[in-house]
């Protein structure tokens, strides 16, 4: 009797321990890549990961933050060892390249009808060939700040609407005040050509040397020999910190940069900020707006069945109105759907500073704003430098515009045949 009292005990535990091991096998795991995102926002995702897997309880997540530098190796290497994440953060110029390598996956299926809870910017960054391929996460966006001392000085009586007027507004605040008007980032002038509607490359040929593109860096050029361009750092990649150093000491009369610009104005330079307006950012003839980094989750090729599934559930969940809205709160970024930026959050209170405005006027762009970037060009950074020397020249009368134009042309048409 003891002996099979005892058999019995064993076999139960033995159950108990199949089932529980059952239990654990029947789950999902989905391991989703973050990039860059922590130590800052570590307690926001172990807090969305603790209240998915509650809700989810057939859901194992697994959250990895990996740096920028090393995400693109380390997705490689994961893909090659049959080991993909089922979710990977991504932005667009990374997504374009992976779409067109079938290293990522379309996700319309999982998106479903959900898809209409972003706004149209973001999907349109998405969406290569036809199809889209994430889901957007958060966004940036630019607003023009100006100085309405220096602009009323120079008799301006509203901001500019397009690049022309920034260009105009600029000269007549130089001739009025002896200030540079504006400091475009001449080192991005790619995004620049793109934002007016002038492509780079047709057909696997250069065509930034055309009469249209010309005739746009002769309008610089003659805002620089007027003075009316902020020369420090003009034909850098990045005069971002330059601009807002030389706008809080009075020395710029308009910027164009993401809000949290405004903060530094507000707490270094409180009579700068007190006579600063802010308004959208120009839309350009494309009628798109400058100033979108967008990050997004992808779903990497390999990753298929229930995992598949449970990755496009979950990444709808990382990316709904309410975690959207709580991450924008947190990194002061946009968020991409319609109704997060449409929160209060974003709303301009009645007695709203300059940061609360450019807050509310940045939201308002959500289905504008684009990420602009080159797509399909081999060896991008030796190229785009080699059109930034040449814009450089153009503009500081180093060289014949149409020359220089004509001469970077030439050197990326004999790498983009070499590629072919």
């Amino acid at each position: 009797m003891r002996l099979k009292q005892l058999a019995m005990i064993s076999m139960a535990a033995c159950g108990l321990m199949l089932g529980g091991a059952a239990g654990a096998a029947d789950k999902v795991k989905v391991e989703f890549w973050t990039m860059s995102l922590k130590p800052k926002f570590t307690p926001y995702f172990e807090t969305l990961v603790k209240q998915y897997e509650a809700a989810n309880p057939g859901v194992d997540l697994e959250w990895v933050d990996v740096p920028w530098d090393v995400l693109q190796s380390k997705l490689t290497a994961a893909i090659a060892a049959g080991s993909p994440p089922a979710l990977v953060h991504l932005n667009v110029p990374w997504a374009y390249d992976y779409s067109q390598d079938g290293v990522i996956q379309p996700v319309d299926s999982l998106l479903g009808a959900e898809r209409a809870a972003y706004a149209e910017g973001p999907i349109k960054d998405v969406t290569f060939n036809g199809k889209v391929y994430g889901f957007p996460h958060y966004n940036g966006a630019n607003v023009t700040a100006y100085n309405t001392k220096l602009f009323q000085q120079a008799g301006l009586s509203k901001p500019p609407a397009t690049l022309e007027e920034q260009l105009a507004a600029a000269k007549a605040i130089k001739a009025k005040t002896g200030q540079a008007g504006f400091s475009p980032a001449l080192g991005k002038i790619a995004g620049i050509f793109l934002q007016e509607g002038l492509p780079l490359v047709e057909n696997g040929k250069a065509v930034f040397n055309s009469p249209q593109h010309v005739a746009l860096i002769a309008k610089f050029q003659d805002a620089y020999k007027s003075g009316a361009l902020l020369k420090d750092k003009l034909f850098a990649e990045d005069n971002f910190q330059t601009s807002i150093d030389a706008y809080k000491s009075g020395r710029l009369g308009m910027m164009v940069a993401p809000p949290q610009a405004l903060v530094r104005i507000r707490d270094d330079a409180k009579d700068v900020y007190a006579v600063t307006e802010i308004a959208a950012a120009p839309l350009g003839p494309t009628k798109v707006a400058a100033g979108g980094w967008l990050f997004h989750f992808a779903v990497p090729k390999g990753v298929t069945g229930a995992t598949f599934t449970e990755a496009g559930k979950f990444a709808k969940f990382l990316t709904n109105d309410a975690n959207q809205l709580e991450f924008s709160k947190l990194s002061g970024t946009f968020p991409t759907t319609r109704k997060a930026a449409n929160d209060a959050h974003f709303q301009q209170a009645g007695n709203a500073g300059a940061f609360e405005k450019a807050v509310a006027t940045g939201a308002k762009t959500m289905d504008s704003i684009r990420t602009l970037y080159v797509a399909g060009v081999p060896d991008f950074e030796t190229l785009n430098k080699r059109l930034q020397d040449a814009v450089e020249a153009g503009v500081i009368g180093r060289k014949d515009i149409q020359a220089s134009l004509n001469d970077a042309a030439a050197y990326w048409n004999s790498k983009l045949v070499a590629k072919k």
